[in-house]
């Protein structure tokens, strides 16, 4: 039996289903910014996205704890 997914992960499905994207793309989105703190990140997500607030907090999240926070 495989453990549930926990933290940010657990988002995932979800965002890919509401907003018909993989995750990998908002990953390279995220990645490819020039903003780099956390909450301006999220809060670019939203407005120029049009991602919700915990979908984008999830994502870069994510991203951000696999290059080693920041």
């Amino acid at each position: 039996m495989t453990a549930p997914v926990k933290g940010p992960a657990s988002y995932f499905p979800s965002i890919e289903k509401k907003y018909g994207r993989p995750v990998a793309h908002w990953q390279e989105l995220i990645s490819t910014s020039p903003l780099t703190r956390h909450m301006e990140l999220v809060a670019w997500l939203k407005e120029e996205h049009g991602l919700g607030h915990g979908h984008a907090n999830a994502l870069v999240a994510h991203t951000l704890a696999e290059r080693g926070g920041k």
